[in-house]
C-alpha cells in the first residue's frame, strides 16, 4: 500500500501494511513463538522523541511527569520511607564484575531524577536537545502523543516497522551483528555492567539519527533507548520471562506492565542481546528510567 498522501507531521515515514513473521526462536523465551501477524499501514516518527520536543510539550501544557510527582506510600508498602520522594531509576556502572542475576547491582533509585535531570541532581539535558528524552513513564509518553495528535504503537506495529522489510533478519540492518566490523547501533561494547569500551563513541544515549536508517527510513530502532508500546506484557509459556534491564516481575505488583521494544545503550552481548526487532521486555507503567524513551505513530 502506497502512502495515502503527504506525512501528517514533519519527520514521519510511511510504513506499508502487510503480514510479517513476528518473534524469534533463536534468542530469548519471551520472543517465542514465531507467528504470522498482519498490520495496517501507518505513519511513524523517523526518530525517537527528543528532549527538545518534550520540553516544548511541557512548556506549552505545564505537564508534570510521573517521576516529578509525590509518591503514595500505599502504592509502595515495602519501600524505604526515605525513598518515597519524586525520582526515578538511574544506571550506575559498577567498579568490577558483579552477579548478573540481581539488577540492584547497577540500578539505583535517584531522588530528583527526571526528564530534565536524567542522571539525578547535578545532571541536565542542556546541550542534549537532540538526544532522546528519557525518564518518561508510559503515562508521560501517552500524554505527549495525545498533545501531538498522535498515538503510541502496538508491539506488532513497532516490530513490523523496525524490520524495515527484512523478513526474518535478526537485526534491523540484516544478519550480521557488526556489519563491516563496526557497531550499527548505540549499544554497550564490553562486559556489562562494568566495562564500557565505548567503541561507538557514546557513553549513555546518542543524538537521535546517529546511525543509518532501516529500510523504511526509521532511525534508532535498535539500541539507544527502549521504546514504549501499548501492549500489556504477557510472559512466555513457562510462566515467566527474564527481565534484564529493570526489576523483574514480582508477585503482588500494584502496577501493570507494558511491552518495551528495541533495546538500549545498556544492552550487551554478554547480558542482554536485545537490540533486535523481535526482542521484548516489560516495564511497569509507573516506572521511568534513563534508558527508556518512545516514538509516535499516526494511523492511516
Amino acid at each position: 500500500m502506497s502512502a495515502p498522501g503527504p506525512p501528517p507531521a514533519e519527520e514521519m515515514a510511511w510504513i506499508p501494511g502487510g503480514t510479517f513473521l513476528m518473534g524469534s526462536e533463536d534468542f530469548y523465551p519471551e520472543e517465542r513463538p514465531v507467528r504470522s501477524v498482519a498490520v495496517d499501514g501507518l505513519w511513524m516518527d523517523t526518530k525517537p522523541v527528543t528532549a527538545a520536543q518534550f520540553r516544548r510539550f511541557v512548556r506549552e501544557t505545564g505537564y508534570v511527569t510521573v517521576a516529578e510527582r509525590p509518591l503514595d506510600p500505599q502504592d509502595y508498602p515495602d519501600a524505604d520511607p526515605e525513598l518515597l520522594v519524586p525520582g526515578s531509576l538511574v544506571f550506575r556502572e559498577t567498579a568490577g564484575p558483579v552477579p548478573l542475576d540481581d539488577v540492584r547491582n547497577w540500578w539505583e533509585y535517584a531522588p530528583g531524577a527526571s526528564w530534565k535531570r536524567p542522571g539525578g541532581p547535578g545532571t541536565t539535558i542542556n546541550g542534549r536537545d537532540h538526544h532522546p528524552v528519557v525518564q518518561v513513564a508510559f503515562e508521560d509518553a501517552a500524554a505527549y502523543a495525545a498533545w501531538a495528535e498522535k498515538e503510541l504503537p502496538t508491539e506488532a506495529e513497532w516490530e513490523h516497522a523496525a524490520r524495515g522489510g527484512l523478513e526474518g533478519a535478526p537485526f534491523v540492518w540484516g544478519d550480521e551483528e557488526l556489519p563491516g566490523g563496526e557497531p550499527a547501533a548505540n549499544t554497550w561494547q564490553g562486559r556489562f555492567p562494568w566495562e564500557n569500551l565505548k567503541l561507538d563513541g557514546y557513553e549513555g544515549t546518542a543524538p537521535v539519527g546517529s546511525y543509518a536508517a532501516n529500510g523504511y527510513g526509521l532511525f534508532d530502532m535498535a539500541g539507544n533507548v527502549w521504546e514504549w508500546t501499548t501492549d500489556f506484557f504477557a510472559p512466555d509459556g513457562n510462566g515467566g520471562a527474564p527481565v534484564c534491564c529493570a526489576p523483574s516481575l514480582m508477585p503482588g505488583e500494584r502496577f501493570p506492565r507494558r511491552v518495551i521494544k528495541g533495546g538500549s545503550h545498556l544492552c550487551a552481548p554478554n547480558y542482554c542481546l536485545r537490540y533486535r526487532p523481535a526482542a521484548r521486555q516489560s516495564e511497569t507503567v509507573d516506572t521511568s528510567t534513563c534508558h527508556i524513551g518512545f516514538r509516535c505513530i499516526v494511523r492511516a
